[in-house]
This record gives structure tokens, sequence and C-alpha cells, in this order.
């Protein structure tokens, strides 16, 4: 996710490039626009106040929030368009959706969130502590010079704090998630996944970025 969005301005705005507008686009395309907003938020906000109002039968919030992203899915289908990010969608809330209803906890519905969350901060710091950085890698790759960046100081210290800084994103979501889905507090729960989601995505992005286009632009 991070190494396309990286790529993507790369190949658009090219390394040279000094304007904010660049930083805003890598930003826009690693949301995937208003409809790249719409199609990650809206079934996670639709189960969630569904969920409030009405939380039984539990089948009625997980369904419209399963059908909203197979809507998505198929319109993009239908328009013949890139369905990644709605396919990703659906298959992430039906998954979810599948787990709530077998163990017939609202809560649960949030689970493939928290173990992403572990597994990406994790993998993240490690990484990042034994000299591999993630984002390292990712930026290495598409920039044509695979692990050569291992070998220049300044790009090592700073790929090594943007995969700090990352694998903190997640681990900090997940301390702030795990004890509300721990409490069963499903609405609360579902509001901060969302206020923790693209709102903290974002600036993060803009953050790798730009300290990526800087060490590049020095380099050339």
């Amino acid at each position: 996710m991070i190494g396309a969005a990286l790529g993507g301005a790369a190949r658009r705005a090219g390394l040279t490039s000094q304007t904010e507008e660049s930083t805003q686009a890598i930003v826009w395309s690693a949301m995937g626009g208003w409809r790249g907003i719409v199609e990650s938020v809206l079934p996670s906000l639709a189960f969630v106040i569904l969920f409030t109002i009405q939380p039984e039968p539990l089948l009625l919030s997980l369904g419209v929030s399963v059908g909203i992203a197979a809507v998505f899915t198929v319109i993009r289908l239908a328009q013949k368009s890139p369905p990644s990010a709605a396919l990703g969608g659906l298959v992430a809330a039906a998954a979810a959706a599948g787990l709530a209803l077998w163990t017939g906890r609202g809560a649960d519905n949030f689970v493939p969130g928290l173990i992403t969350n572990a597994v990406y901060g994790t993998v993240m710091i490690v990484a990042a502590l034994v000299g591999w950085s993630i984002i390292g890698l990712a930026v290495g790759f598409l920039m044509g010079e695979g692990t050569a960046w291992r070998s220049d100081r300044r790009k090592r210290r700073a790929f090594f704090w943007l995969g700090l800084a990352w694998g903190a994103l997640f681990l900090v979501r997940l301390a702030v998630q795990l004890p509300l889905y721990l409490t069963d507090q499903v609405t609360l729960l579902g509001t901060l996944k969302l206020v923790m989601g693209l709102p903290l995505f974002a600036p993060m992005v803009a953050v790798t970025w730009l300290v990526v286009r800087a060490l590049y632009r020095r380099a050339a």
C-alpha cells in the first residue's frame, strides 16, 4: 500500500518537483480520491450507525455493510475500472461479517482490523530495528536501486525512523482499540476505527513522500 502510493507519485510527479501539489497528489492517490474514501469508510460507518440504533438482529447491520461493499465492487466492474480497492473492501467486510455472525458478537466484526494492526506494526518495527526497514525496501525497489540504500547512512537513518513511525501508527491503533474490543464497546470501537483510519494515514503518507523526495532529489 505504502509502496504503491509512493511509486504512483514518482511516476506522475517526478522526483525533481518542488511544488506542494506533488505532496497533495500522493496523499490523494493513496486514499483513492473521493471514491476511495467513500468505499473505505461507508461500509464501516453504516455498520456502526445501524448497530448503535438496532443491535439485534446482528445480521441487519452486517448485511448492509457487506451489501454496500458489494455495490461498490459491482459498479467498478461495470465501469471496467480497477476493482482492486472495492474488491479488497468487499473481501475484508465479508470475512469480518462472517466471523461476527459465527460468534454472535458485533465486536468481532473488527477482529481482522485488530490482527492487521498487530501484524503490520510488529513487522514494521522489527524490520526497522534489524536494519531492513519495510519503507526502505519498498522505496529502493520503486526507485530501481534495490537495497543500495543500506550503504547510504542518510537514507538508512531516514528509513529507520519512517519504519518506526509507521509501526507505531499501527500499534497505537491496536492499543486504543483492543481494550474496547475486549469490553465489547462496539459503537466506540467502530467510531475510533474510522477516526484513526484515513485521518492518520494521510499525514503519514505525506511525511513519507516528503522525506523520500528530499532524499532522492539530493542524491540526483
